[in-house]
């Protein structure tokens, strides 16, 4: 007998690739843990019976010749697998997306770092040139969706966007993908995310903005992790973490990242959870850490991690080309063709007085004017920026100043300086080695 599974607290790619899976493995059973997502819950209230699905206490562990593992690469998120995993003549398939270096070993395995899991399944899929209900394809959509945040986290891949057009030539209906990936909110829900608004702790690491929050539940409460993403956009954090205080026995941590330095998975890897870059979630118990000591614990992964990417010291320019006020503008004309630039520094190094770049020239109309000082036509005010800075607040005071050149400072002195091109270099993956 073939088992298709994945891990406890279900969600939809998680679901969508135990699906995926049991129409690759011919005959294979899937089974869903106990524990599901509320929107994964109330999906198969309605849909269970249209796919090959079963519970864990209803197969017999000691049939099993080949267990087939989804979503997950580690035997304490599976649920009710210990007899499985005490015998040696099973044979074991792995499809994750995650990469946390699990403690299931394999005898084959896909695990690629990429959007969803069941993008490496519809690989698969598209190989065998299979076709796909609408029913299927929806689900599947539903999953890949959930796991990209609608293809925008960044870790989703070209693959994964062209998985999605795979499914939508099958027959995906977007309008019933809207609806479980987009519940309505009841009042509970509400109150959770007001108090949350409310009571945020933010810190900051490496120019990053995290928001952490420690709450207390006083009964379950559906869509804890829609709550969380929502939470993160509204206070416009680059991450959240969110601790819920289930009872005296227990707490789940449930982060989010919009950014692809902050691995969620990874920092909640060491609670025992799991999850990829842009999302994840741990249940932790008492015995091993209070609510307060996962705070503490989380602040002191992230400012131990090395997170960070590339700074502004990356990207610049250097020797600067900086010039006296009086130079004439013929000059400046003449250094901005031989070095095949288009901006030149006013002042001195220690002194900035002023910028002047291509554009400005064009304001030249006569022949007398090239005999003028560059300091009756530089700009003044002229913006900086601190080398240890990110590209991306970078691109954000460029954007907001309207301006292509920034001069880079430190302790007064002008080091280098940063151009439009070498932001929008850099955002396409051109940076030199």
């Amino acid at each position: 007998m073939q088992v298709v599974t994945t891990h406890k607290n279900t969600d939809f790619d998680a679901l969508a690739s135990v699906i995926a899976a049991t129409l690759l493995y011919p005959d294979s059973i899937g089974v869903v843990p106990k524990s599901v997502n509320s929107n994964v819950s109330q999906f198969l209230s309605t849909h269970k019976t249209a796919f090959d699905i079963v519970l864990p206490n209803e197969i017999n562990h000691d049939k099993v010749t080949r267990l087939i593992v989804v979503d997950t690469d580690q035997w304490r998120r599976l649920d009710r697998m210990e007899k499985i995993r005490q015998r040696s003549d099973v044979e074991i398939f792995l499809w994750d997306h995650h990469g946390n270096g699990g403690d299931i070993e394999a005898d084959w395995h896909c695990q690629e770092q990429i959007g969803a899991t069941v993008t490496l399944l519809i690989r698969e899929m598209k190989r065998r040139k299979m076709e796909l209900n609408p029913l299927v394809s929806t689900v599947l959509l539903i999953g890949l969706y959930e796991d990209t945040g609608h293809l925008s986290y960044p870790s989703t891949q070209p693959e994964d966007a062209a998985a999605a057009a795979y499914l939508l030539e099958n027959g995906a209906d977007l309008n019933v993908a809207s609806f479980f990936l987009n519940p309505p909110y009841e009042e509970v829900q509400r109150d959770i995310l007001f108090t949350m608004m409310q009571n945020t702790e933010r810190i900051t690491h490496n120019h990053y903005t995290i928001g952490i929050n420690i709450l207390c539940l006083d009964r379950k409460v559906p869509m804890l992790a829609a709550i969380v993403s929502m939470y993160r956009k509204i206070i416009n954090a680059d991450a959240v973490f969110v601790i819920f205080i289930n009872d005296e026995k227990s707490c789940t941590a449930i982060g989010r990242s919009g950014v692809e330095m902050i691995d969620i998975g990874s920092i909640l890897k060491h609670f025992g959870g799991g999850g990829h870059p842009a999302a994840g979630s741990a249940t932790i118990k008492s015995v091993h850490y209070q609510p307060e000591q996962v705070k503490r614990k989380i602040i002191e992964i992230i400012r131990e991690s090395k997170i960070g990417g590339a700074t502004i010291a990356d990207l610049m320019s250097f020797p600067v080309t900086i010039v006296d006020g009086s130079t004439p503008m013929s000059e400046i004309r003449n250094m901005m063709q031989e070095k095949k630039i288009r901006g030149i520094l006013v002042g001195s190094e220690d002194k900035l007085e002023g910028i002047i770049v291509l554009w400005d020239l064009k304001k030249l109309r006569y022949e007398k004017q090239w005999k003028s000082p560059v300091k009756a036509f530089m700009a003044r005010n002229v913006a900086t920026i601190s080398p240890d800075l990110q590209p991306s607040q970078a691109a954000q005071l460029m954007v907001k100043k309207n301006i292509g050149h920034l001069p880079v400072v430190l302790e007064n002195k002008i080091i280098g300086i940063v151009t439009r091109t070498d932001i929008l270099t850099y955002f396409y993956g051109l940076l030199p080695e």
